[in-house]
């Protein structure tokens, strides 16, 4: 829009100005316009958008009034039809105050030369005007697909927070499953131990024994959980995924090229967990491919931004274990697309 912008301008004041000066002040409405087309896609109105409507104001005033150049209507014609769509309030009556002001300033100059009525309704009211009217009415219809678009992304910024917390509330569920029956069946056991003691010593401390190697059991459980460690079933969490990206507003593809070994299915499915969470929180992504083989998994997203690939955060852990059996993880960043491969070559798995 910028080089439209200005190339439209610069062609228009090569054909309309007859001296330098002339063309010195038909430039001055061309640049308020590229100023403001470059401001254009800035949050609200900025500063800078005033004072250049009212040097393109001015500019339409003088060559109408007084250069006879019925060009110089472009650059007002181009700072009102950008702004006047965003205005927070009032923007039709901003539009046709537009609309107005250009054709009263044009029609100022049968005042000048009343003998030249119908080139001057023609060249400096009914063109001016109809062009405001046009792009004006066409920037009103990209606002309202500009606006339309800013709350599709907020809403989807929305969704993505609801598919984290939903995963979070999964990993407290998952941890309220370990703990939660261990500390019941810990309490009925001490229960019974109490009431064994003054009547089978030996009995007591065999329960007790049992308590301590529950406890055990639930503390290696949960290093397990908080680590990602804990063994997870592959359909499981490919099933969750898909609910976690559609729920995100994010389209998934799935590929089966062939059936996952059976024994690569735990740290696949770590793997596809820590890249689920990774993709909500950190990318914007609109679309996910999945990709299963007989020896690994793809994860293929994109949003992924042009900041360069840092630290691999929760994946590192698992590209360690991956690594120890016999098998690779790595993650590739390209062109705003991030690429997380896991593969165990040629069906070597060593759990």
């Amino acid at each position: 829009m910028v080089v439209v912008t200005l190339s439209v301008g610069a062609l228009l004041i090569a054909v309309d100005a007859r001296t330098w000066w002339q063309a010195v002040i038909l430039s001055a409405g061309v640049a308020a316009a590229f100023v403001a087309s470059v401001q254009w896609a800035a949050v609200g109105i900025p500063r800078v958008v005033r004072p250049c409507l009212i040097v393109a104001a001015a500019v339409w005033v003088v060559g109408a009034l007084v250069l006879d150049a019925h060009t110089a209507f472009y650059g007002i014609s181009v700072v009102g039809s950008l702004y006047a769509p965003k205005l927070p309030r009032h923007r039709a009556l901003a539009a046709v105050t537009l609309v107005v002001f250009i054709a009263l300033v044009g029609a100022a100059r049968l005042l000048i030369a009343p003998t030249d009525v119908t080139e001057i309704l023609t060249f400096y009211v009914l063109v001016p005007a109809g062009v405001t009217v046009v792009v004006t009415g066409s920037m009103f219809v990209g606002q309202v697909f500009y606006d339309l678009v800013e709350e599709l992304e907020d809403t989807r910024e929305h969704e993505a927070e609801l598919a984290v917390v939903q995963e979070r509330m999964r990993f407290a569920s998952d941890l309220h499953d370990i703990q939660g029956h261990t500390l019941h069946v810990v309490k009925l056991k001490i229960t019974l131990a109490e009431r064994l003691l003054g009547v089978d010593i030996e009995r007591a401390r065999n329960e007790l024994k049992e308590v301590r190697a529950l406890v055990s059991d639930t503390i290696a459980q949960t290093k397990e959980l908080a680590y990602a460690q804990r063994r997870l079933n592959l359909p499981a969490e490919l099933e969750n995924a898909k609910n976690l990206f559609e729920a995100a507003g994010i389209h998934v593809r799935v590929e089966r090229e062939a059936e996952v070994d059976e024994r690569a299915t735990e740290l696949l499915g770590q793997v596809l967990r820590e890249t689920t969470t990774n993709i909500l929180r950190h990318a914007q992504a609109t679309y996910v491919k999945i990709t299963l083989s007989a020896t690994g998994i793809s994860v293929l997203n994109d949003g992924a931004g042009t900041t360069p690939l840092s630290s691999l955060g929760g994946l590192s852990t698992l590209q360690e274990r991956v690594a120890d059996n016999g098998g690779e993880l790595r993650v590739e960043k390209r062109d705003g697309r991030f690429l997380t491969l896991a593969r165990f070559p040629s069906g070597r798995i060593d759990q």
